[in-house]
């Protein structure tokens, strides 16, 4: 594992602008973690768009604003069709990949898929799989009882309701009203499903692992630990929590405009 401290990420939504007065414009492609939405990263993506690139922030199915298309179907595999879908429809190149929390499993996912579309790959703080590993089996066992039965009690399995913000390290009053109003329950099946993979996580892709700090979100050491044991990997820290895009947006965006 190399160390890199340039590493970088960005925020957006489904839209995006073009460089201004001929500078450079690079494409940014954020993908969000579990609970979340497109909507986490508004406050990065307009960071980045001030500075000319294009952000696309999707919202991946059963979240967010599509919470009304939540159902039994949506497992990882419809995740990651929601991000080639991105990709392909509006047929992205040299893209800047970023996935936080478990948005680094739909990552993985997407990458495998579309290599040729991607540049860099980004993981904020995020899960990270090899072939036939699940999400699950990346967490602390005591963590994956408790969401299993918060499922089965809340929604029959369906999905996991959402943990209070101070779990993401989120902490200052505006900030938690706006994880309490947005926030939605996560499709349980997307945790449960195996990765599949044609070869190693990222495969030849440049990557970086940026981990928040403070404080550090402990149920992804597993995670972390098999990124510190790989050599092609760049890594990075933010002082923040595990939402950086909420706590930390502009030194987040500053990391991330390093790649562009």
């Amino acid at each position: 594992m190399s160390e890199n401290t340039n590493a970088a990420m960005t925020e957006g939504a489904t839209g995006a602008t073009g460089a201004t007065g001929g500078a450079k414009s690079s494409t940014y492609v954020l993908v969000h973690g579990a609970w979340h939405g497109g909507w986490c990263w508004d406050a990065v993506a307009q960071n980045l768009r001030s500075h000319g690139h294009r952000v696309f922030t999707p919202t991946l199915s059963g979240l967010g604003d599509r919470a009304h298309l939540i159902s039994p179907e949506i497992d990882l595999q419809v995740f990651i069709e929601d991000v080639v879908h991105v990709l392909e429809r509006h047929d992205l190149s040299e893209v800047i990949l970023v996935g936080h929390s478990f948005g680094g499993v739909t990552l993985l996912g997407a990458v495998d898929r579309v290599p040729q579309r991607i540049r860099q790959l980004v993981f904020l703080d995020a899960v990270v799989l090899s072939a036939g590993e699940t999400a699950f089996s990346r967490l602390p066992p005591e963590i994956v009882a408790a969401r299993k039965q918060q499922a089965t009690e809340t929604s029959n399995g369906l999905t996991i309701p959402v943990p209070p913000a101070s779990a993401f390290g989120v902490v200052e009053p505006e900030q938690v009203a706006l994880l309490e109003r947005h926030c939605t329950p996560h499709p349980l099946k997307t945790f449960d499903d195996p990765m599949v993979l044609k070869g190693p996580p990222g495969g030849t892709l440049p990557k970086v692992y940026i981990q928040c700090v403070d404080p550090v979100y402990g149920p992804l050491q597993s995670s972390r630990d098999f990124v510190k044991s790989q050599n092609d990997w760049a890594w990075d820290e933010i002082a923040t929590g595990h939402d950086a895009m909420i706590s930390a947006p502009d030194a987040l965006a500053e990391k991330l405009l390093a790649f562009a």
